[in-house]
Order: structure tokens, then sequence, then C-alpha cells
């Protein structure tokens, strides 16, 4: 008898392993996929800031960014989401183009760094100017979707 109850407990895990294996696989099939979603988000909210950058329009950082944002500009002066978005609305610059391209995401449960190359064009104090910075946001998942609670913009030589 303790030898049949010895097989039944070497072989029980092994009977019930296929189905734990199947289990597991949609599990993470669905945790991709859900990942991939929130990527393609976080995506998207990069290009909408270039395009909220490029009309100097601060509504958009209102919404995504959090109360708690802290920004450093690409002069090394930190800003929180007011004096952010104040310096966006009250830019000297004129943009004919402002493009994020290169965005990278890194998901680590509901909080994302994204990384990204911001390329602009445009006009200040009438005299025009081509510029490209290194950005990366730090993004936390809540109630009210992705925030950005932290971002460095860096001016790329040349």
């Amino acid at each position: 008898m303790t030898k049949l109850l010895a097989l039944i407990l070497v072989f029980l895990p092994l009977l019930l392993a296929p189905g734990l294996r199947a289990q597991t696989a949609a599990d993470l099939k669905e945790i991709a996929k859900e990942n991939d979603a929130k990527q393609d988000e976080l995506i998207n909210l990069e290009r909408e800031t270039a395009r909220a950058m490029q009309w100097n329009n601060g509504s958009l950082f209102r919404r995504i960014y959090g109360d708690d944002f802290v920004g450093i500009l690409p002069s090394g002066e930190i800003k929180d989401k007011a004096g952010w978005i104040d310096s966006i609305e009250k830019s000297p610059a004129k943009y004919t183009s402002f493009v994020a391209s290169d965005i990278r995401v890194r998901m680590f449960q509901d909080t994302a760094v994204v990384t990204c190359l911001w390329s602009a064009r445009g006009t200040q104090a009438g005299r025009p100017f081509s510029r490209q910075f290194r950005v990366t946001h730090v993004y936390v998942y809540g109630q009210r979707g992705w925030q950005a609670v932290a971002g460095q913009a860096t001016l790329l030589p040349g």
C-alpha cells in the first residue's frame, strides 16, 4: 500500500503538469497582449506630447502629467508640473515641426520607462533652428491611466 501511495505521489504531478503548463502559457499570452496594448498607448502618448510641444499647448500635460511630476529641462533646471507647463506655453520657440521617434518602452508592472528622440525645427528670435533631444519619461499606471511622474530632456550636440 505504501508503494502504491509513493507511486501516486511521484506520478501525479507529472499527470497534472501538462494542464498547468497550458494554463500558464495562456496566462502568459494574455499578459503579453496586455503589455503590447500598454506599450502602444505609451507610444501614442509620446507622439501626442510631441504635437503638444509643436503647438506650445499645455493642455495635454495637464491631463497626463501627475501632480507630483518633476522634469529636468535641457538646461538642467528642475521644474514641477506647473513650471514645466509654463515653460512650454511661454516658450519663445515657434515650431514648424516637432517629431518623436525611436520610441522605446520598458515595462515594470504598472511603471514604464519611455525613451525617445525629439527632433524639432522652427524659429526663435527670428532665427531658424534645428534641434534634437533625447528624452526619458517615467510613467505610472493608476486610476487616471498613465501619468508621467518624471521626465528629462537632453539637448544633443550639433
